[in-house]
């Protein structure tokens, strides 16, 4: 700051007012200040603002690794603060595919919260959150009590069971993802629910548990594959394990979708892209960061008046990655 004054010919104390907005400083004279800041690279302390003014303005998103999945999370958090006077820190494992240690997120929001974020976007906790600062959960734990965003996971599973039935199928794969989390023991629901309603008993063996970890899908899909009365159809509770499972699939040498069908959930950019075309739910992973963002920022500056939690719906999106089994044709 003595660097800022000495260039901008002023005092410390007209850059500290300047920099923490305050009044009685000439338009003039801030427009030197604020130059002066610019040649010389000046960054204000986010913990020294904080502590002078009890507030930060940056909200933090703590996740535990980053996949596409995430990065469209971001998009939509990204979108929501734009223009709004927030910056927003984002801090992550840096294993990109680890195991989920117990408590990882509690560690996570330790680092942030306080005299660094407002409040936090927690994507996938595996349990409860506890924090002094406002928590958003997206996708929570079962039996949270976190405001949180989540989809219409029951019913985007049952609609994709239905689908692959109404194709003709009848031994159908699940590989779930992780158990602590309200959207996978949902998305099991919606898929052994289905299967009830269409008078199909629920195999046992069909049900792998994955992670939602892609490569935690490539065992358990050869596992499946390598029964003599394997499946003719697969449902993988996220993108990254259909995607996965697709690949499994080819170097088996079974053809997607004659021998076997595959279809997963979220409708991931890379689901489009694949060859086939990845038959999919929409969970509108975009919107569950920027309702996420939205809630935050109305939680940390005492407005919001909403649900505890925004449940967004889901649409079936059909691909060439299914279709009817051989025995059916």
């Amino acid at each position: 700051m003595s660097d800022v004054a000495r260039l901008a010919g002023v005092s410390t104390t007209t850059v500290s007012r300047v920099v923490n907005g305050r009044y009685g400083v000439s338009a003039r004279t801030i427009a030197q200040v604020r130059s002066a800041i610019e040649r010389l690279g000046y960054e204000s302390s986010l913990v020294a603002t904080s502590l002078r003014r009890s507030r930060t303005d940056v909200l933090g998103l703590v996740t535990h690794s980053f996949q596409s999945y995430t990065a469209e999370v971001l998009k939509g958090v990204m979108d929501a603060l734009s223009r709004s006077g927030l910056d927003l820190i984002i801090y992550a494992d840096s294993d990109l595919y680890g195991t989920y240690a117990e408590g990882w997120e509690q560690r996570h929001l330790a680092r942030l919260a306080g005299t660094l974020t407002d409040g936090c976007i927690v994507v996938t906790p595996s349990g409860e959150i506890r924090s002094g600062i406002p928590v958003v959960a997206i996708d929570p734990a079962k039996d949270s009590q976190v405001p949180s965003v989540t989809a219409a996971n029951f019913e985007g599973a049952t609609a994709v069971v239905e689908h692959l039935l109404g194709l003709g199928h009848r031994r159908i794969a699940f590989i779930a993802g992780r158990a602590e989390l309200a959207a996978s023991w949902s998305r099991e629901e919606g898929y052994r629910k289905a299967l009830a309603r269409a008078g199909v008993p629920a195999d046992p063996s069909l049900i792998a548990q994955g992670d939602f970890n892609p490569d935690s899908a490539a065992p358990l899909a050869r596992a499946l594959l390598a029964r003599p009365d394997r499946p003719t159809a697969i449902f993988a509770a996220n993108d990254g394990m259909a995607l996965k499972t697709l690949e499994v699939a080819k170097e088996l040498g079974l053809s997607v979708p004659g021998d076997l069908s595959i279809a997963g959930f979220d409708d991931i950019p890379e689901s489009a892209l694949a060859q086939p075309g990845l038959t999919t739910v929409d969970q509108s992973v975009y919107r569950l960061g920027l309702e996420a963002a939205r809630m935050l920022k109305a939680l940390v500056r005492g407005g919001w008046d909403g649900p505890g939690q925004i449940v967004l719906p889901t649409r079936l999106i059909v691909r060439g990655s299914t279709a009817p089994p051989r025995s059916a044709m």
